[in-house]
């Protein structure tokens, strides 16, 4: 039977509205601007993880006041928990079903429900009672977070599932990021179908003071960083476990391909069964106290199964493609992020060999990563590598795949989780497999400024700035930043294209 919208629900929500006005010392949550125009603020008060009062204040159609009313009704008096179950499907239905002219309604009453959720349990000192089984589970709204709440689910747990915003840019296709408004949007919606509260955190300020700005000064400074290693350990972790305290959930899990091992001195990432999707590099910089409440339903599961189990489930994301970009390049690239984020732009200059003869010209130094072949642009009898990359100098020094080849690695940043002595292999970039070594001198447990990896086998390149990910078997056993060589050849190949820079400038 067709909804009419023009029932008595929605005609009393629109004539008599609940809550208008916005409650004294609220935390307010706002949405709109779209092109209706339409915008709306609901703000709420808490105690004791039980919301207090609730109103909002709505500038467009009777729609949005009947939905923003909805919102009232629903959620006054509820707990933290049962609010974050709200929804645009939940709003619609309490209003007797919306057609797709009005619908939005629901849609911007939901946003500023959760956008109003999250500031207050982010900004706010929050308690719910805790729960053995409750876990909270870090949804991106893609297929491997889903399975991984579906698990839960399926055991018995009592998944809470939250949604990090890093990231808004509109020059990024925002539908192939983890991170972005259209991403939270769709991992809400999803953890609404299955049954679950679901929280947004916006930590766009954090994100871009920690992970993006280091991310373009390090270009600056020739180096090539992995800003997913960053993020997980330095901004992503640490505030999952806080909301995790907060909403008394035993546990943090992610869809992340990892597991976790103990040995005689506690915890350690290990790598995943699935060993082509393990994602232990990207998260070696996490804080290892929090492996004690850290948890990886996929662990034992390979990428297939993992869709299978989706289809199974009757998911929506079970055919979903992988993102394969960093979540603030998707449908961008490297080169036009850095000119519109304040990153170096074009600088033309020499590409020299070993010996500071000029081979080549570039646009940019920075265009360019230790061990790249492709896009030099010079024709040689044997193939080329970029084998040191000097920005202040402007210098960009290629060789031969012999040049390339070392067997010291210099890190810098270093924190050991078990003694050096117990490092014997270490991953230099994510995609590659781990090379076997010792770490130099045998430190002790802890941090140290710089180490030499000795490899038992010659690698062809190291990036300077990428994350050493230090392993003793399958297990974590530290992390640091690789640091670049100074050999003396290319040091004298970057003093000669120096001076001749200064002769022409």
């Amino acid at each position: 039977m067709p909804f009419d919208e023009f029932n008595s629900p929605f005609q009393d929500h629109a004539i008599s509205p609940r809550g208008r006005g916005l409650p004294v010392g609220a935390v307010v949550g706002g949405a709109g601007g779209s092109l209706c125009g339409d915008i709306l603020s609901i703000g709420v008060t808490l105690d004791r993880g039980r919301v207090t009062s609730i109103g909002f204040e709505a500038d467009g159609c009777a729609a949005l006041t009947a939905a923003a009313s909805v919102v009232v009704e629903i959620v006054n008096e509820r707990t933290l928990l049962e609010a974050a179950t709200v929804g645009r499907d939940r709003i619609s239905s309490e209003l007797g079903g919306l057609s797709a002219e009005r619908v939005h309604a629901a849609v911007l009453a939901e946003e500023a429900l959760h956008r109003a959720l999250g500031l207050f349990v982010g900004q706010k000192q929050v308690f719910v009672e805790p729960a053995q089984d409750r876990v909270l589970i870090a949804m991106s709204g893609g297929v491997d977070s889903a399975v991984a709440a579906q698990l839960l689910l399926e055991r018995g747990s009592e998944p809470v599932a939250v949604t990090l915003q890093l990231w808004d840019d509109p020059a990024t296709d925002g539908t192939a990021s983890c991170c972005s408004p259209q991403a939270v949007a769709a991992a809400r919606r999803l953890a609404h179908q299955m049954g679950m509260p679901h929280f947004t955190l916006d930590l766009r300020d954090e994100f871009r003071g920690g992970v993006v700005d280091p991310y373009i000064e390090a270009f600056a400074h020739g180096l090539t960083p992995n800003p997913c290693v960053g993020c997980n350990g330095h901004v992503r972790f640490g505030v999952l476990d806080d909301l995790r305290g907060k909403l008394g959930a035993a546990t943090l899990a992610t869809g992340h391909y990892a597991r976790i091992e103990r040995d005689d001195d506690g915890p350690l990432l290990a790598a995943a069964a699935d060993r082509n999707k393990d994602q232990t590099y990207m998260l070696a910089a996490v804080d290892p106290q929090l492996l004690e409440t850290l948890e990886f339903p996929l662990a034992e599961i390979t990428k297939p199964e993992v869709r299978e189990l989706a289809a199974a489930a009757g998911l929506t994301v079970a055919d979903k493609p992988e993102s394969q970009d960093l979540c603030f390049l998707a449908g961008t690239d490297r080169d036009a992020f850095l000119r519109r984020h304040g990153g170096r732009g074009d600088r033309p200059g020499e590409i020299i060999d070993v010996h500071g003869h000029a081979v080549g010209r570039h646009r940019g130094a920075h265009r360019f990563t230790v061990g790249q072949r492709r896009g030099l642009g010079i024709a040689a009898p044997q193939p080329l590598y970029v084998l040191d990359v000097d920005n202040a100098a402007n210098a960009v020094t290629v060789g031969t795949r012999e040049e390339l080849a070392t067997a010291r690695v210099r890190v810098i940043g270093v924190r050991l989780l078990r003694e050096g002595k117990r490092v014997d292999r270490v991953k230099l970039r994510y995609r590659n497999d781990p090379i076997p070594c010792t770490v130099a001198g045998e430190p002790s447990v802890g941090r140290h400024r710089e180490l030499e990896l000795l490899l038992h086998d010659p690698v062809e390149g190291a990036a300077p700035g990428q994350i050493a990910c230090l392993m003793q078997g399958d297990r974590v056993a530290g992390w640091a930043t690789i640091a670049r060589s100074r050999t003396d050849s290319i040091g004298s190949a970057r003093d000669s294209v120096s001076e001749r820079a200064k002769l022409h400038a």
